[in-house]
């Protein structure tokens, strides 16, 4: 008799237990279907840039493809004074592997003329962001800056320009005349396996392009993507200066090029397709030597 006694003791604590067990997977304590042993699954970082370095942008540009850029150059008398204006003038760089550029000008009987080559790689310090992914968003504000007109849509109703995207809905607001839409906007790597070279064909020295064909446009056969501009000032009645501005984009690198002419004639208007062209064939050359 006296057994039965401790039964409604032992009965209590199985119950107190049991109580104890099921508050613990209550509202308290959060579940966790992952295995305590096992480290959680982590966010996948973004891809680094396709590019770790930059060319030397001094030598990248060969001797005679200046000689057709910068016609005056083969006119220097002196050796010592033509080696120098070959090997450009470099622009300040605080970091090298992440933005360099060069500059050339020459003068001439007929006119001065300047070439600007700049690279710039960039790197993505955000790591859901691949460095090709804010190479392309910092591309996309160079175009806006460029603001580009609309491209301009001939009778069989194809654009003009060379993208079949077209160009950003901005318009520069100025005349119909490619080049009045004001200056263009400024603005990289693997090392390039040779030095370009001059363009494969000189064009023309008369302008055969309608003004829709040299206005300033994307660009779909330059790089991941490119745009030209191109821009005519003058100053009270110094002569016109045309500066074209080819600019594109390979991966994480983005490379700039202005080439620039002012005529040394009043009058003379430094022609929009010539100059448009052998700029194109210089940005041709150094994708290619980049591996673009």
């Amino acid at each position: 008799m006296q057994r039965k006694a401790y039964v409604p003791g032992v009965a209590a604590l199985l119950a107190a237990l049991l109580a104890g067990c099921t508050g613990g997977s209550g509202g308290g304590a959060t579940a966790d279907d992952s295995n305590p042993g096992q480290p959680g699954v982590a966010t996948e970082a973004a891809e680094p840039g396709k590019y770790r370095t930059l060319p030397e942008p001094c030598a990248v540009v060969g001797h005679k493809a200046l000689d057709t850029l910068l016609p005056g150059i083969e006119e220097i008398a002196d050796e010592e004074q033509r080696a120098r204006a070959y090997s450009g003038e470099p622009t300040l760089a605080y970091d090298t592997d992440r933005k360099v550029g060069c500059r050339w000008k020459v003068e001439s009987a007929e006119a001065t003329d300047h070439l600007f080559v700049d690279f710039e790689r960039v790197v993505s310090y955000d790591g859901s962001v691949s460095d090709a992914g804010e190479a392309e968003e910092l591309f996309a504000q160079q175009v806006e800056a460029a603001d580009l007109p609309e491209p301009v849509v001939s009778e069989s109703g194809s654009a003009a320009s060379d993208s079949p995207s077209g160009s950003p809905s901005s318009s520069s607001g100025e005349s119909g005349e490619p080049g009045e839409s004001g200056e263009p906007a400024g603005g990289a790597g693997g090392t390039p396996s040779s030095s370009a070279s001059a363009p494969s064909s000189s064009p023309s020295s008369s302008s055969t392009a309608s003004p829709a064909e040299v206005q300033p446009r994307l660009l779909d056969d330059l790089g991941d993507e490119a745009f030209v501009d191109d821009a005519l000032s003058s100053s009270g009645s110094t002569a016109k200066r045309r500066t074209v501005t080819v600019a594109f984009r390979t991966s994480n690198v983005m490379v700039t090029i202005e080439y620039a002419e002012q005529s040394a004639t009043l009058g003379v208007v430094p022609d929009s397709e010539e100059m448009q062209d052998m700029a194109r064939n210089l940005a041709s050359q150094l994708a290619d030597s980049l591996g673009g």
